[in-house]
């Protein structure tokens, strides 16, 4: 069984903020990495509001933090799952074999909601997505919708003009929810706003050809002939792997205090999968720090009391 004194679920930024500051402290740190290094952070084309970074793409950003990391002596445990985890025991099974802890960090961060309409699970990787740098390069001087109205969305747009011939943005109110800066995305005129309408249903034999959209305030319905749908409906909590030990609030969020310490000694929480006002790459950031230190102090007031 491997060992170590910090593990960290999850290689988002709020788990490679945590992953710095433990190793920096002098703990065996590992972090369990199941995809990509910075976990969504992999999946924007630009990010505008990194402090010192004017504008930095995501991989670049999430590469920065991981060498931060692993120059401090923190072990990313590349493509590696989490099967199942026993907080008393303090035992973590994974695709790669059991790893025991002294103090665990949760930062497994939020997953975009799948829209539950007929076709979605049929066409999904042919021509479904919920990830626009992954794939639009697929979709090069083709006409495709892009689903939702925040920085999700957005940043979806601005990477899928770069390719596609047309990008319809459909959004059920008649505001978006993005930040002002991130909606001047939606101004490029490859992009036709369908907003006040929702998508019904996602049309197509063994790929995408169509989306229905219906009028939320008429119900009238029409199809709009795409050969890609990207969905950006909100979020959910990463949190298959738990069985009920923490205490979650509304969505099923974990809940924690501002020493991110959950409801089970020496179980912490960080980034988006906490139950947190704000979702931002510092704030993730910021948790995974206190959630580290909180940690690091935590095991050497045990060691010191032996």
């Amino acid at each position: 069984m491997d060992e170590c004194e910090v593990l960290i679920v999850g290689s988002g930024p709020a788990g490679l903020a945590a992953a710095i500051y433990a190793a920096r402290g002098g703990r065996k740190t590992c972090v369990l990495e199941r995809g990509e290094k910075g976990g969504q952070l992999a999946s924007i084309a630009n990010i505008e509001n990194w402090p010192g970074d004017r504008a930095v793409s995501g991989p670049a950003l999430a590469k920065r933090m991981a060498d931060h990391a692993t120059a401090f002596g923190a072990r990313i445990l590349e493509n590696t799952e989490l099967m199942t985890l026993d907080i008393k025991k303090k035992v973590a099974k994974t695709s790669h074999g059991d790893i025991s802890f002294k103090a665990l960090i949760i930062a497994t961060g939020a997953r975009e909601k799948k829209a539950g309409i007929p076709g979605e699970k049929e066409l999904n990787g042919r021509g479904v997505s919920y990830c626009a740098i992954c794939d639009a390069p697929f979709f090069k001087d083709k006409v495709v919708a892009v689903v939702g109205g925040g920085n999700s969305a957005m940043d979806a747009v601005a990477v899928l003009c770069k390719f596609a011939s047309k990008v319809y943005l459909v959004h059920r109110r008649d505001t978006f929810r993005a930040e002002k800066a991130m909606q001047e995305h939606a101004n490029n005129p490859k992009v036709e706003k369908v907003l006040s309408h929702e998508v019904v249903s996602i049309n197509g034999k063994g790929r995408v050809q169509g989306i229905t959209v219906e009028a939320i305030k008429t119900g009238e319905k029409r199809e709009l002939q795409v050969d890609g749908a990207f969905f950006f409906i909100g979020e959910e909590p990463a949190t298959d792997f738990l069985s009920g030990e923490l205490k979650v609030e509304k969505g099923g969020y974990i809940s924690a205090n501002g020493r991110m310490e959950t409801s089970v000694p020496l179980v912490y929480v960080a980034g988006d999968v906490r139950a947190t006002p704000l979702r931002q790459i510092s704030t993730a950031v910021a948790d995974g720090t206190i959630a580290a230190v909180m940690a690091e102090k935590a095991l050497t007031a045990l060691e010191e009391k032996d």
